[in-house]
Order: structure tokens, then sequence, then C-alpha cells
């Protein structure tokens, strides 16, 4: 329990130091509900809070700045904790319809949408928990997909790199394939060249980490 107040913290600071605006407010609000999507939820599946972004902000179609409990960009996932108080018990009218209107917009963003009530995550942590893999899984394994056609490594790295949720080094790949570390260099400069992967920092000789692309994104998740 103390470990995971410390790390939420940590985790809640690092964010106001780099948020402006509205979601700077956001991120100074009560966040019970918050809390608990990490604690019950996100922090047992991905055993870390790395790539989770408290308030994620988003453009409406409207220009109207919407935000979500938790982002994962890399995986283009929000995931909410909705109370029933206040979003089903209480709600008004207007309210009902700006709270559909932001799920269409999360959507229009190439966004899954994917609420919990704060019953299931306090009650049902272990369900939830199998939804959320279960989304995982079937995001990446779709028959169809573009991704499905795509040689076998280079499919099991987007895979490993997309669940990893944050940039890989060569070392990474080379244990995820099983491989060599120069089969894996030959792997990871073919995917660049058909820009599924990224480099990050290094040289144009030499290059020390990488991320999916915007491209490979949508192949994992068959927006294309």
């Amino acid at each position: 329990m103390e470990r995971f107040e410390e790390e939420f913290e940590k985790l809640l600071e690092e964010q106001k130091a780099t948020a402006t605006g509205q979601r700077s407010e956001m991120l100074n609000r009560n966040l019970t509900g918050t809390k608990l999507l990490l604690k019950n939820l996100l922090l047992p599946v991905f055993g870390k809070s790395d790539g989770i972004v408290l308030e994620y902000e988003m453009k409406g179609p409207s220009g109207v700045m919407i935000f979500g409990d938790a982002g994962l960009p890399s995986l283009r996932i929000i995931v909410e904790e909705d109370h029933f108080v206040t979003h089903a018990e209480k709600v008004t009218r207007d309210r009902f319809s700006f709270e559909r209107a932001r799920a269409r917009s999360v959507a229009v963003n190439g966004f899954v949408y994917f609420p919990f009530s704060r019953d299931e995550l306090e009650k049902k942590p272990e369900e939830s928990q199998r939804s959320l893999y279960e989304l995982l899984g079937r995001i990446g394994t779709k028959e169809g997909t573009g991704l499905m056609k795509l040689p076998v490594y280079e499919r099991e790295l987007l895979r490993c790199a997309w669940l990893r949720g944050q940039t890989f080094r060569l070392g990474d790949v080379s244990e995820w394939l099983l491989l060599g570390k120069e089969t894996c260099r030959k792997i990871i400069a073919e995917m660049q060249k058909k820009e599924l992967v990224c480099s990050v920092g290094g040289s144009p000789k030499r290059c020390y980490e990488f991320h999916v692309s915007e491209k490979a994104l949508q192949l994992l998740l068959k927006l294309i």
C-alpha cells in the first residue's frame, strides 16, 4: 500500500511538472477514481506506470479539449473510472449528452474508449484486469489485419514493443525474438524502411532506442 502511494505521487508530480493550462487544473483536482484505476487495474496489468498519461488531453471535433482519466498513447487506449453517482444517478440530460459526445470524440481521435465503474474496480478487480488483458490480446491478433501479413519476426517485435508501451533497444528485441543482435539489427532496419519502427536519439549510423510508428499502431488497432 505504501509503495503504491509513493509510486502514484511520484507519477502525479512528474506529470504536474510538465502540464499546462486546463490539464494542469485537472491534475490538481480530486483524483480518487484515477488512483483506484492505477492501483486495481493498470499497475497489476502492466507492472509499472511507464507510458501512462494521467488526464490525457485531446481535441474534440468541435475544438473543445477533452480529457481521459488515464491515456495509453502508445496503445491508443483511454481507460476511465466512472462513479455511478456522478456519471449516472445524478447526471443531467445535458451532461449525459456531453459524455456520449466525449466518447465519440475519443473514437474520432483513433483511441479505444475503455471505461470501468468504480464498483467493478473495487469489488471485481481481477475481472476488470481480465477484461483489459482480453482487449490487449484481441487488438493485436485479429485475423485479416495488416499485422498478420507481416513476417513473423516483425509481427512479434511489434506485439512485444506495443505491450511494453515505451521505447525499446536492440537488446530487448534480441530477448523477445531469441535471435542474435546482428540478425535483430537487420530486422529493425527492414522495419524502418517500411516505416513501422522509428529511431529515437543516437545518430544516422547508430540508433540507441526505437519506438513503434503511427503506421504500425494503425496495423495493430486495425484502423486501416
